[in-house]
């Protein structure tokens, strides 16, 4: 069984243990972690990377509370619109950069109040490492779940009082924010619809992660569409069929959330396959994966 998310990064990087702990300059540009987006120094970034015109979009950074503490986080919305759905767009372990903005920027143009939260603010700054192994023990494995869930909670609070509408809400998430993705659809009954990008299922139980998706399927309370790569090295395809065994245990239970989710795995895909700033971006699964995002959520919100 995947024991954590390092074997996910491992794929994001397209690198190897072996690289990791030995890098080369190209994994040393990739890791130098303002990394979240830094391999812009590589080429395959100038040719991949999506920049989405931010035209009639309402765009920046702005805080939410959260009980007291101010959380940063990138909003993108259409300029002068009320009432507009809610999508909470969640990143991987590198932050809010770029490209996770730049998402926020796509949804928005779809006609969403996009929010992508800087969830690991208060445990410190992943643009600061150099390191993915010591970003890891330093922030990622001291982010609590359950301050990530109130966290987006106070997301959807935000939202309401700046021209959204959390009652047709939905989220997003990649990588390590896919499993947040999974979590949060397990958490807020609000919720009406998650699409999870090749998020961890199952691995090890700690303090700050004391269960994982396939632990609580029973408790999902809006329908997650996972979209997953066969050739991720980090997410095997055993422990997708698991997951979608226990979903249809939990749907025959009555579960209508449980009922209505899905999965598509992409063959030969690798993971991180939307990351259009990654040598791991696949053109075809990641705009078919988009075009099914965008479907799921006019179905349900």
């Amino acid at each position: 069984m995947e024991n954590n998310f390092y074997q996910d990064t491992l794929g994001l990087l397209n690198a190897s243990e072996k690289d990791i702990q030995h890098p080369n300059r190209r994994l040393a540009l990739q890791t130098a972690l303002g990394v979240g987006y830094c391999a812009a120094a590589m080429p395959l970034v100038a040719q991949t990377a999506i920049k989405t015109p931010t035209d009639g979009l309402l765009t920046g950074e702005v805080t939410v509370d959260v009980q007291g503490f101010k959380m940063p986080v990138f909003r993108a919305a259409p300029k002068d619109k009320t009432n507009l759905p809610v999508v909470l767009v969640i990143s991987e372990i590198f932050g809010v950069h770029e490209y996770i903005a730049d998402v926020a920027c796509r949804f928005a143009r779809e006609g969403y109040l996009a929010i992508a939260p800087e969830l690991f603010v208060r445990q410190g700054d992943p643009s600061s490492y150099g390191e993915v192994a010591k970003l890891y023990a330093e922030v990622i494995s001291k982010v609590p779940d359950a301050q990530v869930m109130n966290d987006l909670d106070a997301c959807l609070t935000w939202a309401d009082a700046n021209g959204g509408d959390s009652k047709r809400s939905a989220i997003t998430g990649f990588c390590w924010g896919g499993r947040i993705t999974w979590l949060y659809a397990m958490h807020q009954p609000k919720l009406k619809a998650a699409v999870a990008w090749y998020g961890r299922l199952e691995g090890e139980k700690t303090n700050a992660s004391p269960a994982h998706p396939i632990d609580l399927v029973a408790k999902l309370k809006a329908p997650v569409l996972g979209l997953y790569g066969a050739a991720d090295t980090g997410i095997s395809l055993a422990s997708v069929e698991r997951m979608k065994t226990n979903l249809i245990q939990v749907a025959n239970q009555g579960n209508n959330a449980a009922k209505d989710s899905n999965f598509v795995v992409y063959p030969d895909t690798p993971h991180a396959f939307h990351a259009d700033y990654r040598p791991t971006y696949q053109a075809g699964p990641a705009n078919d994966g988009w075009k099914r995002a965008l479907q799921w959520f006019k179905k349900y919100i």
